[in-house]
């Protein structure tokens, strides 16, 4: 958490307390485990405040039979939760962060990004092959998964297998692992396996060296809306400093490469001794074209008071006062900057090129 902990009961509080706080999500069994560790950490800050948990299903969880990158609707898993955002029927949305697209609809922002989760990638492997790796399995194995990313950089390591696509929740996908004959392993996220409660079906774990992971990947965001200040304020104390500015990082060098989930685009961000480091790069459909390349920069860390005006400006759809400005900006800037430099080497004729042949799939 963001180190808040010592947060004073003010009369906002006291007007929470006068009102039940709706938080909206997704159906699913992981959305709801998010969101009830979300509001469990609210409660810890806001004992006093009473919080309803509203859950709904999403245009992604409707559609089943169609690869992601093919729908072609940048807000699959958000859109029916941000108009009951917009239309006052909750307050505020629990998010994977890695749902939602780097520019918000009018109205909207992301309030708090909680502390990450391991953001890589795993494998999970058929009961029959348990104890192999990816290297290790047969010629010709199919592997499950429902996005281009992985695919494209997995393709491009082992070449010896055969990808294709898996739609569905965890527990779909297991269920289609485990029930049927098609897939020797599918690919799945770390974070997501580990908040199920099922680390011991994690069979391998990909490192970014192997497989660099999606923005925003492993970090829950909370959505609001972007003049309800009660609510904000009331949120703000999850933000965790590290993750919040990683992620600002990856989503501005997305955002400014226009890329998203119809085009193979990854990220690795590290935070060390006041230095964040940013790996992006940018693979054809097959893997068989790429580039990548890492910069980095200095995150300082003023005093609060040194950070100029509270006017509230989103930085890629995140509000967040109670961080420094200045560390903000470093991090919007350093993606911005990695994307132009693979822009400049050529990277928007290979995300071209993908999205032509994904479309015409």
């Amino acid at each position: 958490m963001s180190g808040n902990g010592g947060v004073a009961v003010t009369a906002e509080e006291n007007n929470l307390k006068m009102r039940v706080i709706r938080v909206g999500t997704r159906k699913s069994q992981l959305a709801r485990i998010q969101t009830d560790t979300v509001v469990a950490m609210l409660k810890t800050f806001y004992p006093g405040v009473q919080f309803e948990i509203i859950a709904m299903s999403t245009t992604g969880d409707k559609i089943l039979d169609t690869a992601l990158s093919k729908i072609g609707e940048k807000s699959l898993f958000t859109k029916e939760l941000e108009y009951a955002l917009g239309k006052n029927e909750v307050d505020l949305v629990v998010h994977s962060l890695k749902d939602l697209p780097t520019v918000l609809p009018p109205g909207f922002t992301i309030g708090a990004i909680c502390k990450r989760e391991n953001p890589c990638d795993a494998v999970v492997f058929h009961p029959k092959f348990v104890g192999k790796t990816l290297e290790t399995l047969p010629e010709r194995s199919v592997v499950g998964t429902s996005s281009l990313r992985r695919a494209a950089q997995l393709q491009r390591k082992f070449p010896h297998l055969e990808f294709k696509s898996i739609r569905g929740n965890l527990n779909t996908r297991l269920r289609k692992l485990d029930e049927q004959q098609e897939f020797s392993a599918i690919i799945l996220a770390v974070a997501g396996l580990y908040r199920m409660g099922w680390q011991n079906r994690v069979g391998q774990i990909l490192h970014p060296e192997e497989c660099m992971y999606a923005v925003g990947q492993g970090a829950l965001g909370v959505e609001v809306r972007a003049k309800d200040q009660d609510i904000l304020d009331l949120v703000s104390v999850l933000h965790d400093p590290e993750t919040l500015l990683r992620c600002i990082a990856e989503r501005a060098f997305l955002r400014h490469l226009e890329g998203g989930c119809s085009v193979p685009v990854a990220v690795h961000t590290v935070m060390k001794d006041g230095q964040l480091y940013l790996t992006g790069g940018v693979w054809s459909l097959d893997g068989s074209d790429s580039m990548q390349e890492t910069m980095q920069t200095t995150i300082h860390a003023p005093a609060q008071h040194e950070d100029g005006p509270e006017d509230d400006p989103q930085m890629v759809g995140i509000t967040a006062r109670n961080i420094p400005r200045r560390a903000q900006l470093a991090a919007e800037n350093l993606g911005i900057s990695l994307a132009s430099l693979l822009l400049n080497k050529g990277a928007k004729n290979i995300l071209d090129v993908a999205r032509q042949l994904n479309d015409a799939r």
